[in-house]
């Protein structure tokens, strides 16, 4: 079974929006064993639409079609879906009557653009959206078929979790069970960790393995297996994630869900440690992840976000001559353990750019983590990019600090 990919939107061709859903789409086509070999976009325009969907057609068994399904002049999926198939469009009266339903529970009248939504291609199935006023649609075009969902993500979501996948994985035969599961590590380059598992990789069957480059939150690598049953799935993964932490070793930060800051919460959580953190170039950036964790009350103290000179010396008590270095960061984790009254505390300062700062380049870093009977540890470093790369990679990578010093402790 091969599904390809379709997004439609004169805004993604323009750049003004970036296209986050066919990425997403094709992430859980291959999750679902699914091949998927194309991904196109096109504006808003029918001719080309019909023309992009009739050429997929030729080459795919399926075809996702992303966005095009709103009530304006310019959302013309329905059309185009309807002139691929050679039939009319009908208006549903059932659509009418939920969308309408769906602007009355939130006390406003339906405009009469909206009916436009009701409109479905002759003989072609409802997709429902819980989520929103324009319902998909599934078209049969000559034993093949179309999806057209909405581009809103998470409409799109929901629609492709609950009625596309299943219904494409019915169709396909594929009575198998796809487990799959991101083990996320920071630390190592791409070619590095490649390396590092090369071995593994080379032997690969099942589970397979797949590298995953997130930018500022690092490196995935993906385990996949397919079984007949979930368990049996499960026992694959674990046998070869085993075989991936004896390698990795402290690299693995989290898995799946799991993010650098709720692996650190819950790491204090388990000592009966309070944290804090005092931050300079990242401006609150630390704190906003953290607080971002549910349940981050019970150990997360606070932030200190001490941009300013002035500040660092009133509020946390730096008094190091440059507010670029050990003194001074390790100065910072302590004033915050002192001011927020936690047990942790971690700081960073440094130079995000875009001019040097003290005669220091830009990109230059200084971490520093307090921990209970311990000596403040420093750790200076240079890292690449822009500003907003420079914090973001600095925010990540204090926590991930923060994270083996915890581990490294009796």
């Amino acid at each position: 079974m091969r599904c390809d990919v379709l997004a439609i939107g004169t805004e993604l061709l323009l750049g003004q929006i970036i296209d986050t859903n066919s990425a997403w789409l094709g992430e859980q086509l291959a999750e679902a064993g699914i091949d998927s070999y194309d991904h196109r976009k096109v504006g808003d325009n029918l001719d080309r639409m019909v023309a992009s969907l009739k050429d997929l057609l030729a080459n795919a068994d399926a075809i996702v079609v992303c966005g095009g399904l709103g009530p304006t002049p310019d959302d013309v999926t329905r059309e185009a879906l309807a002139a691929v198939a050679g039939v009319r469009l009908e208006r549903r009266e059932e659509l009418v009557e939920s969308i309408a339903a769906m602007f009355g529970t939130r006390g406003r009248d339906m405009p009469a653009n909206n009916l436009r939504q009701a409109d479905i291609p002759e003989g072609a199935q409802v997709i429902p959206n819980a989520m929103g006023t324009a319902p998909g649609v599934m078209a049969e075009i000559d034993g093949k078929v179309i999806y057209a969902v909405p581009g809103v993500p998470y409409e799109m979501h929901a629609m492709v979790k609950d009625f596309v996948i299943p219904d494409l994985l019915e169709r396909a035969g594929l009575r198998s069970v796809i487990v799959s599961r991101s083990l996320k590590t920071w630390g190592a380059s791409e070619s590095g960790l490649a390396e590092m598992i090369a071995q593994l990789v080379d032997d690969q069957s099942n589970p397979s393995i797949a590298f995953l480059a997130r930018g500022i939150e690092g490196l995935y690598v993906r385990l996949t297996a397919k079984a007949a049953s979930v368990a049996e799935a499960q026992s694959l993964i674990a046998a070869e994630e085993a075989e991936l932490r004896a390698i990795l070793g402290d690299l693995i930060f989290a898995v799946d869900d799991e993010t650098m800051e709720s692996v650190v919460l819950r790491a204090c959580a388990e000592r009966g440690w309070s944290l804090g953190v005092a931050e300079s170039l990242t401006g609150g950036l630390i704190g906003a992840r953290l607080a971002n964790i549910p349940g981050a009350s019970e150990t997360f103290r606070g932030s200190i976000a001490s941009y300013a000179t002035e500040v660092k010396r009133s509020v946390l008590g730096v008094t190091s001559d440059s507010v670029i270095s050990a003194e001074c960061v390790s100065q910072m984790a302590e004033g915050a353990q002192r001011v927020l009254g936690c047990d942790v505390a971690v700081a960073v300062t440094g130079v995000a750019g875009p001019d040097e700062q003290d005669g220091q380049p830009v990109g230059t870093v200084w971490f520093g983590v307090a921990v209970p009977g311990f000596a403040t540890e420093t750790v200076a470093t240079r890292l690449p990019g822009d500003r907003e790369r420079i914090r973001q990679f600095s925010t990540i990578s204090v926590l991930n600090l923060l994270r083996l010093r915890l581990n490294s402790l009796p």
